[in-house]
């Protein structure tokens, strides 16, 4: 499988595509690494992932100046714009400070962030271990102000959360008192933007992304009032293609597609100025992999291949932050890759970033799901050290 580059012509899925020489050279792999992935293809195979030159290891044991241009280039991620997720180090947050001389609870694990170097993070809500200090919760103003201190304390700053997007459509009074919650807690931290870790919806239909679209537009407004830019978060399948044609089915639904993929449909029909969208790379690198055919209205096969930067270029103002986590290729798990540590995989992030630009407006959050260890406790905070050292190394590729 293979990406669409905006500098060559897109094929026409009738015509069968451009010729593949012009196709290695776009995608810059080496000719036995293309000619094998091609033979794969061609034997009937699900295509492969796609990947691209080794990504950049920190070197020097991944010290960083912070300089804007080095010896291999320019920059690709500002210091300023290094992030993380804390789902990341849940388990690190979650830990009894009391049975541990491991960082527990927010206050030391912001403490070990910073000093890896980190100075933006991500919440995944404001859960920690009871023992830690201020308690279980700290989803409430108090709460929220001594996370802004230990924040302040370490240089860092909150850059979002994946928090509560209310269930109800109307809204109930409930769901939208909560939400404003939610809100006034983002100021208090200090954050520019606040999302969920969910798709808008979970259906192919496209009425169901209609009524998700007013949904989103009108609590957008809300969040926007308060100056605050509201997000949504991918996962694969919302990349996937919108059933919008074609013969219904006996519910009266479409069955085949237009070849418009869902969150493109999404970013069409909600406010630039209320909807942001976080693109989690990993995942749109799985829908890479999983959706490059659809069935059109008429009937025909078409083929269309997703290029997850070439999304973000075309809309690059909508896509405020990224969820930046890795993979290695995996033949037997559906989805093409297997989640990895920032820099250990074969994601193309030199080119993602590169392609995609805008380096002082876009906030990359490092995200692995399995770094916490049942059996290695010190493990997620030692792969969020790699995984920053590896970010920081980025440099744009000489031409």
């Amino acid at each position: 499988m293979f990406p669409e580059f905006p500098d060559t012509p897109r094929p026409d899925a009738a015509a069968g595509g451009r010729p593949d020489e012009a196709l290695r050279r776009t995608l810059g792999v080496d000719r036995r690494r293309f000619l094998g992935t091609c033979t794969a293809v061609a034997a009937g195979a699900v295509a492969a992932p796609v990947f691209g030159a080794a990504p950049a290891l920190a070197r020097d044991g991944g010290a960083d100046t912070g300089h804007e241009h080095g010896r291999d280039g320019q920059v690709l991620v500002p210091p300023h714009k290094r992030g993380i997720i804390l789902y990341t180090v849940r388990d690190a947050t979650g830990r009894d400070p009391l049975a541990s001389d491991l960082p527990s609870g927010f206050r030391e694990v912001l403490k070990q962030l910073a000093r890896h170097g980190y100075r933006q993070v991500e919440f995944a809500g404001y859960r920690q271990h009871a023992n830690a200090p201020g308690g279980a919760d700290l989803g409430t103003v108090e709460g929220a102000r001594l996370l802004r201190s230990w924040l302040d304390d370490h240089g860092l700053r909150a850059q979002g959360n994946h928090g509560f997007i209310p269930s109800s459509w109307p809204l109930t009074r409930e769901d939208l008192d909560t939400f404003k919650k939610n809100l006034e807690i983002a100021n208090i931290l200090g954050m520019d933007h606040m999302g969920t870790g969910g798709d808008p919806t979970a259906s192919s239909y496209r009425a169901d992304w209609d009524v998700a679209a007013d949904k989103w537009n009108a609590l957008g407004a809300i969040a926007r009032r308060e100056g605050i830019k509201l997000y949504t978060h991918n996962h694969d399948s919302a990349y996937g293609f919108l059933l919008d044609g074609g013969p219904l089915d006996d519910q009266g639904r479409p069955t085949r597609s237009s070849g418009i993929r869902k969150l493109e449909y999404f970013l069409q029909v909600t406010d630039p100025k209320a909807v942001w969208l976080e693109m989690d790379i990993f995942w749109a690198h799985v829908a890479q992999y999983k959706f490059h055919t659809y069935t059109a209205h008429d009937g025909s096969t078409r083929r269309s291949v997703f290029d997850p930067a070439g999304l973000v270029a075309r809309n690059n103002k909508r896509y405020p932050l990224f969820h930046a986590k890795d993979g290695v290729v995996s033949t037997t798990n559906g989805m093409g890759y297997e989640m990895v540590p920032f820099g250990t995989g074969v994601i193309d992030y030199t080119a993602f970033f590169s392609r995609v630009g805008q380096r002082n407006y876009h906030n990359p959050m490092i995200e692995d799901d399995n770094s916490p260890s049942a059996t290695d406790p010190a493990q997620s905070l030692r792969e969020a050290k790699i995984s920053y050292d590896n970010l920081a190394a980025l440099r744009k590729r000489r031409r």
